[in-house]
C-alpha cells in the first residue's frame, strides 16, 4: 500500500491560502482575519508563523519568485516561448496580472521591501533574456533583454485591460522583429551576425 501524501504543514497552508487570496482579491482587500478564517485557524496561530501581515506579504512574493526552469531548447525558442506561455496564462480565468507589479501598485513604491523584491524579480527575468541572447552571440544583449522584458510587461498590461490573450501573440511578433533586427535567425537557426 502506497503511503498517503503528506499534508502541508500549517505554515504552508497559511502561505497557500494567502497566495490565492492576495493574488485573486488583492493584498489590501484581504486581511489576516480573512486568511485565518479561510483556513479555520485563529489569528494567533497565523501570527505564530508570520509575525505580521508584512511578513506574510514578503513570504507570498518570495513564493511567487520562481526562476525559469533550465531547458535544452535553443535560446531563441526559449525567448519566444515566453510569449506562448503568457498567451496560455492569459486565457486562464484566474489570471490577474503580475503579482509583483500588483503588489507595488497596491502598496505603493514607498513600501521598500515589496519594491525591492519586485525589482529583483523583474531584473532576474531581464537577466534570463540577456543570458540567452549572449548564448547566441547578440552584440547588445543588455539593451535587447530590456526591450524583451518591456514587451512581456506590456502584453500583460494589454491583456488585463483588453482581456485578450492575443496580446501575447502581438508581443511575440514584436520580439521576433527585434531578434531579427539584432541579426538573429529566427525559425531555422539562431546565429547572430
Amino acid at each position: 500500500m502506497a503511503p498517503l501524501p503528506a499534508k502541508p504543514d500549517m505554515k504552508d497552508r497559511i502561505l497557500e491560502t494567502a497566495d490565492r487570496l492576495f493574488y485573486l482579491q488583492g493584498i489590501r482587500a484581504v486581511g489576516v482575519d480573512t486568511i485565518a478564517a479561510e483556513i479555520g485557524i485563529s489569528k494567533r496561530t497565523l501570527y505564530n508563523h508570520f509575525p505580521s501581515k508584512d511578513a506574510l506579504i514578503s513570504a507570498y512574493l518570495a513564493r511567487r519568485f520562481v526562476q525559469p526552469r533550465p531547458s535544452e531548447k535553443p535560446p531563441v525558442e526559449q525567448i519566444l516561448g515566453t510569449f506562448d506561455a503568457l498567451e496560455r496564462r492569459f486565457a486562464a480565468k484566474d489570471f490577474r496580472g503580475c503579482p509583483f507589479v500588483n503588489a507595488v501598485a497596491e502598496l505603493g513604491s514607498e513600501d521598500k521591501s515589496v519594491r525591492k523584491i519586485a525589482i529583483a524579480f523583474k531584473e532576474s527575468r531581464r537577466l534570463w533574456f540577456r543570458d540567452l541572447l549572449l548564448q547566441i552571440g547578440v552584440g547588445n544583449a543588455e539593451a535587447l533583454a530590456t526591450q524583451l522584458a518591456v514587451l512581456v510587461d506590456g502584453c500583460i498590461a494589454q491583456d488585463l485591460v483588453r482581456n485578450d490573450p492575443a496580446m501575447a501573440r502581438a508581443a511575440k511578433e514584436a520580439a521576433t522583429v527585434l531578434l531579427r533586427h539584432a541579426g538573429v535567425k529566427v525559425g531555422g537557426g539562431e546565429t547572430a551576425q
